[in-house]
């Protein structure tokens, strides 16, 4: 499997999963049909189409390549025509949000670093690719975003970016490669949740 064909899969994976998080929020909160579909397609693709613009991807992979619009309108879809077999609607976004955070870190640093962004650079590209789509989903649905919380979320997107640079440049930038670390990020940011770690906040 070569490294862009990877890098495709591994982004199209992260889009269904960030557009599913999007859609179940939208569930959540009642919204109808074409709600939830937007909020799964924004909270998708919303923050690629920033990077994109920002390495001088012009157009943007979303509106250039068909797929990844299909991806997250099929994925929103999906949700929300089979919500009711979803138990737990809170934790099914919890779980894909960690999911979406892993896949866009690696994805959007990579692509960061492979249109000549230099390494500091392409991890803050690479952690805003991650936390934007849940940014996103939370301020269209009216909730607090998670990565202004106590949450420990964009630093978990920061310390996977870097991991993904280092293997860049140890010339690791195929789809196993990716799906380890995108699966680690997962991993400490559901371990996070499960232990309840949280970042410091001010004493008032």
């Amino acid at each position: 499997m070569t490294g862009g064909f990877g890098l495709l899969v591994a982004d199209l994976i992260g889009v269904a999963v960030f557009a599913a998080s999007g859609a179940s929020a939208g569930v959540a909160k009642r919204l109808d049909l074409f709600g939830v579909a937007f909020v799964g397609f924004a909270s998708a693709l919303g923050e690629g189409i920033l990077r994109d613009l920002t390495i001088g991807a012009v157009p943007p992979l979303a509106f250039a390549d068909w797929r990844y619009a299909v991806t997250a309108v099929l994925a929103s879809v999906a949700v929300f025509w089979l919500h009711p077999r979803l138990n737990r609607v809170r934790r099914t976004v919890l779980v894909l949000d960690a999911a979406g955070l892993g896949l866009f870190t690696a994805t959007g640093t990579l692509k960061a670093l492979t249109a000549g962004v230099p390494p500091v650079g392409a991890c803050l590209l690479g952690m805003l690719t991650a936390i934007g789509g849940g940014l996103t989903r939370d301020l269209l649905t009216g909730e607090i975003p998670t990565v202004l919380q106590r949450d420990i979320y964009a630093s978990v997107a920061l310390g996977g970016a870097i991991l993904v640079t280092i293997l860049q440049r140890l010339g690791h930038t195929g789809l196993i490669a990716l799906a380890g670390a995108a699966a680690l990020m997962t991993g400490v940011r559901l371990l996070a949740l499960y232990r309840r770690w949280s970042a410091p906040v001010a004493v008032p």
